[in-house]
């Protein structure tokens, strides 16, 4: 192995095959990957393969979604290939893990896979889905450890510049593998999700460490440990110094970004490449992206109206402080006047996600206008938001750290009109390259129980519903002009949101 390793610890990457992710950290993680392997990066992605996936659906006869597994493509497991055995201690016990090897060029995605004993196969039965907070501590427990074996036995610390800690639940690893310098842990939320916290005595019956906190939040443990805290947009960054003023020195922000040669419409890319994105070769390259899209809808459901109407696409995780609400209560409003394609599925223990998927699926039976992929991934997704016309982005405000689907959409010319939230703020000028709506919100406010939610969200509402009127107005009364916009978002986007970009900030000693 060459010296100057990078590696990056995550739950979740999402690859072109396979079911190995939940959401958007996944996404990210993936696009980093392939950026890194085209860079020629000694770049290292250290995760569990969970035999089960995450979640798929199916809905019973009056529409409720009804959780099971997605067993991994035999497609997948055939192509990994069988790196080393580890032995390590997990509960007190030995525990086998296989290591298996996914490469791309110098990049590689080692998947950690437990074979015995039979309480540790378990473990990763599933992604992000676990019987009981014991079940949970202990599967990053074991994503932890197989990494320090990994680490210490195949890659040599001593060769690795970084370790980029990805969230909260892999900040078990400093507390195993001691590495002064090279932690860094990198923050993709300011949610509570993504903080979880453990009773100290799991710590000391796994570990013998006696914590002085009644629980051990990660994210406080994983900074403190490492050298250095990353946010992944400007806002994020200046939320989280009110939740981590104590750590404050040690923070900086990348803003994310995304892999442009697996997001942008194949003619759409070869034009911007070359120079050649005009308004004509863009309306022909789009046209192209736009007939993609209607045989991929098209083949779910006939929709004659998607040749004519404008497309609005909204897709990503189905979960309230993304505002699903608002786009079903838009369906109902606009009625005919646009094709609408939804996109996105709940956790399964996530209540309220169920009830907006279920939502979604009767809105879907009741019009003729409206399809939804409940089964969205990254193939749908790279056909969805590149055929589009306008990508409604929604969180409310303070809550999404970042946000990537509105830029996979724009550097296709899907124009976003997105809540001021998350990179949203840094990259769109209202009118010029899309479109903005709400209050920048820089607090927390608490989405289940203050009663100023409400308000804001009446508030809101009101003004998207008139932004996304004028954009439908634009779009049938003067095509040229919202094609000078759509054309304004690529042109504007894609320099900004390369992750080539996001890895020179990351790595600025290895990506010039």
């Amino acid at each position: 192995m060459s010296d100057d390793a990078i590696v990056s610890i995550t739950p979740e990457i999402a690859l072109d095959e396979g079911y190995t992710y939940a959401g958007g950290l996944g996404v990210l993680e993936g696009d980093k990957f392939y950026t890194a392997a085209r860079l020629g990066l000694n770049y290292y992605v250290l995760t569990l393969l969970y035999r089960g996936g995450y979640v798929d659906y199916d809905f019973d006869a009056d529409g409720t979604p009804v959780p099971r597994a997605q067993p991994q493509p035999q497609s997948f497991l055939g192509g990994l290939q069988k790196c080393c055995e580890l032995e390590l201690k997990l509960k007190g016990e030995s525990a086998s893990v296989v290591a298996w090897q996914y490469r791309r060029g110098s990049a590689s995605v080692i998947f950690f896979d437990p074979q015995a004993p039979e309480w540790a196969i378990h473990l990763t039965d599933r992604l992000f889905i676990e019987k009981d907070l014991p079940e949970r501590f202990l599967k990053y427990v074991l994503l932890a450890r197989a990494s320090a074996e990994y680490i210490k036995e195949v890659l040599d610390p001593e060769s690795i510049r970084y370790v980029d800690l990805q969230e909260a639940y892999t900040a078990f690893l400093p507390l195993i593998l001691r590495l002064p310098g090279r932690y860094r842990l990198i923050v993709h939320t300011p949610g509570p999700w993504g903080h979880p916290a453990f009773p100290r005595d799991f710590f000391e019956k796994e570990f013998g460490y006696k914590m002085i906190e009644e629980k051990v939040v990660l994210t406080t443990l994983g900074a403190i440990m490492s050298g250095e805290v990353i946010m992944v947009s400007a806002k994020h960054y200046d939320i989280m110094r009110r939740v981590i003023p104590h750590l404050l020195e040690k923070a900086r922000f990348v803003t994310n970004g995304i892999d442009l040669e697996r997001w942008m419409h194949r003619r759409i890319r070869e034009k911007y490449e070359k120079g050649e994105l005009n308004s004509e070769s863009f309306s022909s390259s789009k046209s192209e992206a736009r007939g993609d899209l209607a045989r991929l809808v098209n083949a779910k459901k006939p929709v004659q109206a998607i040749k004519d109407r404008a497309v609005i696409v909204w897709a990503r995780r189905l979960t309230k402080y993304k505002r699903p609400y608002f786009v079903t209560r838009l369906v109902e409003e606009l009625r005919d006047e646009a094709v609408f394609v939804l996109g996105g599925k709940a956790h399964p223990e996530d209540k309220e996600g169920l009830q907006f998927m279920k939502a979604f699926k009767e809105l879907e039976k009741k019009y003729s206008n409206v399809v939804y992929f409940h089964d969205y991934d990254v193939g749908k997704a790279r056909v969805i938001l590149a055929g589009g016309d306008i990508l409604l982005f929604t969180p409310f405000s303070g809550w999404e750290a970042s946000g990537t689907s509105f830029m996979k959409a724009a550097v296709n010319g899907t124009v976003p009109i997105a809540s001021r939230d998350g990179a949203a703020v840094e990259l769109i000028t209202d009118g010029v390259n899309g479109w903005l709506f709400g209050h920048d919100i820089r607090d927390l406010v608490d989405f289940g129980r203050d009663p100023r939610v409400a308000e804001i969200d009446a508030r809101e509402y009101e003004e998207l519903e008139a932004k996304l009127q004028k954009a439908l107005d634009l779009f049938n009364s003067d095509r040229e002009g919202f094609q000078t916009i759509a054309l304004s978002s690529i042109l504007t986007f894609a320099p900004r949101v390369d992750m080539k970009r996001v890895l020179r900030e990351y790595y600025p000693d290895f990506v010039k």
